[in-house]
Order: structure tokens, then C-alpha cells, then sequence
């Protein structure tokens, strides 16, 4: 152990004096404190004042095969004693990643035989929107550049990345999104969808595809990039017509479609990939999060036959990192995989643990605060609403999800607060039945705890 013991209090003084996390107001964490995590074991977290979580987020929709797995963990013991690093320049490559491109194809659709390693999903969709521009141009098209992503669809937090996000808050800091990008409206049936069927719906969502093709004209679109399921932009699950519609309409114009499977991939759905859940054939698949269930990063892409046959005869593809293919982190991923396989996991979201937390949150329908809960496999949302007749939300300065969220961390369970004050849930994949009822019954009494809050405050 090379980490040094401290108190709580001298963790949060040094993060306080040194570290700047990703996506937080650094002057409201400091007034508040840090919450140091020091251990994990199965889907449980442990903080250094010695509180046990149950971890209902999977760190960050990451940890599919739980904390403290044997097999990842002597992986990567084994992968450092024998080769810790070497690169996938100069014609050369390691065993881990090339047995992990193997693996992770076995487990595929089948147009997809190729990896392209990055270190994460933001890397991983900035090469998608290097690798479709330079496939239009190798195809003699190279005024195909423009890449359509949709409104509240996550890609990232790099220039890139961020760009093809459809989140307005991370375009004010950085004049964003880049040039050669372009938006739609996200298929939010509730949101929506006032008025039409689910069905119907979901044919005028993907319609907007279209009008947004023809009004940037079909010569220069180059790609769609969407999330399977929209995650940090709420758990938004697409009505049954929407991506068959979407397949129709990229095959009409010819455009790549890109399923950004970052966090779908690897069984959160119920199976190995997000698109096979919802019944359509991308041509380029990100993938990260799930690859190595978070315990040392890695991302890629997915290249199917119809990219990978002409880009691979085009010469020299100028783009890469010094960490693709990462011997330590593809011994993990195989380790990952197998371990997914083997103990027949995914089967398991799609038929049991996926089927038990849908049927236990249906049972927050009546409660006065909640909507609606929506999702699949093993990520779900439950909606928080002001006026359960109307389905209007709260005013979002008052921040409902984020009160929500601290009674459920005190009642032992972690849930993720999000847009429009929707709480997520997505636990480890190996989570059981009865740790599920945990956290649900945990999320009941953290929902009971908001509205008497609420009402103490005067806002219901």
C-alpha cells in the first residue's frame, strides 16, 4: 500500500488545496467537503469515516461486473509484471489488445470485426468524427462533413465530443460546438409527445433526421450519432418506431449511422449492445465504460466491414494515441469480457435483475412525487414532478433531484440526479434481486423524505 492514511478531514484539506474535479462548482465542494471513497466490494462503496453505499450508479455506469472482481484485478497484476506498456506505433501491437479486438468482435454484430482503441468514450467520438470525414474523403465525397447528433445526447466533454453533445450549458464555455456539427430534437415522448401515440411519436422524432438532412443538403451530411438510450441526458428510451425509422433514413441517404454504445455496450440493455436491443445496424460503434467496468480506462470504436475495407485501403490513417491498445488495460478488458460471458451476466440483466427493478419501481407510480419511471435492463428513470395531474416540474433553481439525491446517500444508496429533475438508476450488473429491492426501498423513503421536505419548505 503506497497510499497514505489520513482523516477525513485532512483528505478533504489536501483535495481542497489540489484537485479540480470534472463537472462541480469547486466553491460550493469546498464549503461542503469532499466525500472520500476508499474501498468497494460487490455493488457496495465504503467512504473513509467507514459509511457503506450501496452503489446504484456503478460509479459512473461503469462498474458492470462490480467491485473487487478476482479475475480483473489479477489481470492486471499479471499484464504489469510482464509488460506494463508498449505502443501500437511502429508496426507493432501487444497480445492483450489484440486478443481483446478478438473478444470484444466475437461478441458483436457481425458487420463489426475491427477495434480502434482510444482511452476513453470522449476519445472515442472524436475519432468517430475524424474517421467518417476521412471515409467520405477516401470515398471522393469530402464535402461530406457535417455530423448530426441530437439535443440532450451525450458525446464527451472534449472539443469533439462536446460538440457533438446536445447540452447548451457545455457549449456557452468554449464557443461551442465546432464548426461542421448539427443538432436535432432528442425523441423525448413525454416531453414531446403531447397528443400522439408512442408510435407515432416516434416516426415524427426520427423524421426530424430527414428535415434536417434535406436542410443541410444529403451531399454534405456525413454521419448520425446517437446514444441507444439517451443516458446523462435523462434515461430517454425511444418509442419501438424510432431507430427502425432512423435505419430507414440513413440507408435512403447513404450516411454512416453511428450507435454511441458507451454506455449501453457491454449487457446495461439486457444485451451485448444497445442497437441490438433496439433492432437497427450501425456502422460504427463507440464503446467505453464497460469494456474494462471502469477498473482502468479504455474506449474505441467499432468499425464495421463497409468503413474498415476502404479505409484500410486508403494509406496512412493520421490519428492515434499513446495509450491505444494499452497492454494493462486490454488485459483487464479480456478479463472484463470473459467474465460477462462466461457467468452469462448480460442474460442475466435481460432476463432477471432487468425484469425485477422494472416490475419493483412500477410500485413509485403512486407516490406523489413521481410521474413516470421509464427505462430498460439495468438503467431507469424516475421522474419528479411538481403537479402528478399535469406533469409540470419544478422550477430548476430549486434543484428537487439534488435534495432527492443527499436523502438517498444518507438512506445508503447511491442515485444520480439529473436534467429536469429525473433520478437514475444503473447499478453494477451483478447486482441480485434482493440488492435491488435495497435500493429501491431506499429511493422510496429518499422520495418521502423530498416531499416532506418540500412541503416544510411551502413548494408543494
Amino acid at each position: 500500500m503506497t497510499i497514505s492514511q489520513r482523516t477525513t478531514s485532512e483528505w478533504q484539506a489536501a483535495d481542497k488545496a489540489h484537485f479540480i474535479h470534472p463537472f462541480t462548482d469547486q466553491a460550493a465542494l469546498h464549503a461542503e467537503g469532499v466525500r472520500v471513497i476508499q474501498e468497494g466490494e460487490g455493488v457496495w462503496i465504503t467512504d473513509a469515516d467507514g459509511k457503506r453505499v450501496l452503489d446504484g450508479m456503478a460509479g459512473l455506469w461503469c462498474v458492470n461486473v462490480g467491485y473487487g472482481q478476482p479475475a480483473l484485478i489479477e489481470a492486471a497484476h499479471e499484464q504489469l509484471k510482464r509488460l506494463a506498456y508498449y505502443n501500437a506505433f511502429f508496426h507493432s501491437a501487444v497480445p492483450s489488445s489484440i486478443e481483446l479486438a478478438e473478444l470484444i468482435a466475437s461478441v458483436s454484430p457481425p458487420q463489426f470485426k475491427r477495434v480502434y482503441y482510444a482511452n476513453s468514450g470522449s476519445e472515442g467520438n472524436d475519432t468517430i468524427i475524424r474517421l467518417v470525414r476521412h471515409y467520405w474523403s477516401l470515398k471522393g465525397e469530402p464535402q461530406r462533413k457535417v455530423l448530426i447528433a441530437r439535443n440532450y445526447g451525450y458525446h464527451g466533454s472534449t472539443i469533439g465530443g462536446t460538440s457533438l453533445s446536445g447540452m447548451p450549458w457545455m457549449h456557452e464555455q468554449g464557443d461551442l460546438p465546432i464548426p461542421g456539427i448539427a443538432h436535432i430534437e432528442q425523441p423525448h415522448y413525454h416531453m414531446l409527445g403531447a397528443g400522439m401515440s408512442r408510435e407515432a411519436f416516434g416516426l415524427k422524432a426520427a423524421g426530424w433526421l430527414e428535415e434536417k438532412i434535406l436542410e443541410i443538403g444529403a451531399e454534405k451530411v456525413a454521419a448520425f450519432v446517437a446514444e441507444p438510450v439517451q443516458g446523462a441526458g435523462g434515461v430517454v428510451i425511444p418509442p419501438s418506431t424510432y431507430w427502425p425509422e432512423i435505419q430507414r433514413i440513413c440507408d435512403k441517404y447513404g450516411i454512416l449511422l453511428v450507435s454511441d454504445e458507451v454506455i449501453c455496450g457491454f449487457g446495461r440493455t439486457g444485451n451485448w449492445w444497445g442497437c441490438e436491443t433496439f433492432g437497427y445496424q450501425p456502422d460504427l460503434m463507440t464503446f467505453a465504460k464497460g469494456v474494462t467496468s471502469g477498473y482502468i480506462p479504455l474506449g474505441g470504436v467499432m468499425v464495421s466491414d463497409r468503413v474498415a475495407d476502404v479505409i484500410e485501403k486508403g494509406g496512412e490513417f493520421r490519428h492515434g494515441y499513446t495509450y491505444s491498445g494499452h497492454p494493462v488495460a486490454c488485459a483487464v478488458g479480456v478479463a472484463n469480457v470473459k467474465l460477462l460471458r462466461d457467468q452469462k451476466i448480460v442474460d442475466q440483466v435481460r432476463t432477471e435483475t432487468g425484469p425485477h427493478l422494472e416490475k419493483r419501481l412500477k410500485e413509485l407510480h403512486d407516490h406523489p412525487l413521481v410521474s413516470y419511471t421509464e427505462g430498460v435492463g439495468l438503467m431507469w428513470a424516475i421522474q419528479i414532478v411538481k403537479d402528478k395531474a399535469t406533469g409540470a416540474l419544478f422550477d430548476n433553481d430549486k434543484q428537487v433531484n439534488a435534495i432527492c439525491r443527499e436523502f438517498a446517500r444518507k438512506n445508503g444508496v447511491v442515485i444520480r440526479a439529473i436534467v429536469n429533475d429525473r433520478m437514475i438508476i444503473a447499478p453494477p450488473l451483478t447486482i441480485t434481486c434482493e440488492e435491488l429491492d435495497k435500493v429501491v426501498d431506499a429511493t422510496k423513503k429518499s422520495l418521502d423524505e423530498t416531499y416532506d421536505e418540500l412541503k416544510k419548505r411551502g413548494w408543494m
